[in-house]
């Protein structure tokens, strides 16, 4: 890389042919994070896969540290174990011995243009072959039902038929939405997939949809990804869940409303808008205003319940 450049290659055969044509999963700890998605994906990859630190970038020219502060523990009587946040290209290998590269990390909060930039000119060299990008939305959906998603990019053979929800919004951007953004105004083949958490649970781990999006990374990068830990962990959640819904009488009847809502709006093997009515049409305004007030409503009524702590986080590590 070019002097001053915010992105430095730390690996050794930097010309293997073999690097060339991978394609790349990028997976960034940011305000899209709903179920501690990013930390589970990762530590589950990290823990079952080779990797090899290929390319890092300079945290301090991109992290607002006041923003989004680091950890650091303090034992007893002095500071220790400062977790340096990282945004990091690894080489990995899957559990069949295919290389792909994971773009890992923190997102950062400045020049996201420049390190766009530099990441397209790492795409460009390597020829990478397709670039997938993932996130986790809290959504007012039931967690007794498959993982939903928003499937979006420029290969519609990989994006097609897959939503279970297609919006038209304005929402905040992120590193991997303006990514995928200028990928696809460089021609270079690019997909998302934002996963669908049940807001009730987006502020604890929830494994389920870190198996989904293993499962849709896989299949869209044709790898073996590792998922078997990921899911012992969601039937426990499940397990917990139901429990803890049989005795709270309120929230068992709000999944309940989100169960029927679910079951309405996707069709098994024909997924299509949630705003889309029985007669495939746009529901009006006046159903818009009751359906957000109907989910403004749920959220209202299980504030306490999730404040005092009957969904807690698994333990398990994090990624920085």
């Amino acid at each position: 890389m070019s002097k001053g450049s915010l992105m430095t290659l730390v690996a050794d055969d930097l010309d293997d042919s073999r690097l060339q044509g991978l394609g790349m999963f990028v997976s960034l700890k940011s305000i899209s994070d709903a179920g501690h998605n990013h930390s589970q994906v990762s530590n589950e990859l990290f823990g079952r896969l080779d990797s090899e630190l290929f390319a890092v970038f300079d945290a301090d020219e991109l992290i607002a540290y006041t923003s989004q502060r680091p950890r650091i523990s303090f034992l007893g009587d002095h500071f220790a174990g400062y977790q340096v946040p990282r945004m990091e290209i690894y080489l990995m290998t899957d559990e069949l011995n295919r290389k792909f590269w994971f773009l890992n990390g923190v997102e950062p909060d400045l020049k996201w243009e420049r390190v766009i930039a530099e990441l397209l000119s790492f795409i460009d060299a390597f020829n990478v072959s397709l670039v997938v990008g993932t996130a986790s939305l809290p959504m007012p959906v039931p967690h007794t039902r498959p993982v939903g998603v928003t499937a979006h990019g420029n290969r519609k053979d990989l994006i097609e038929n897959i939503s279970t929800w297609s919006p038209t919004v304005e929402s905040p951007a992120g590193l991997t939405s303006l990514l995928e953004l200028r990928l696809g105004e460089a021609g270079r083949d690019v997909v998302g997939y934002s996963m669908h958490t049940p807001h009730y649970l987006a502020e604890s781990e929830y494994p389920a949809v870190a198996v989904a999006t293993l499962e849709h990374v896989g299949a869209a990068l044709k790898l073996a990804l590792p998922t078997d830990k990921l899911r012992e962990a969601a039937r426990l959640v499940d397990q917990q869940l139901a429990e803890q819904l049989e005795s709270n009488i309120d929230v068992r009847q709000m999944v309940d409303g989100f169960e029927e809502r679910f079951d309405a709006h996707v069709k098994e093997h024909e997924p299509r808008s949630l705003l889309l009515d029985e007669d495939e049409q746009v529901a009006g305004a006046e159903e818009l205003g009751a359906s957000a007030e109907h989910f403004l409503a749920a959220i209202a009524n299980t504030e306490d319940w999730l404040k005092n702590g009957h969904i807690k986080p698994l333990s398990g590590e994090h990624e920085q």
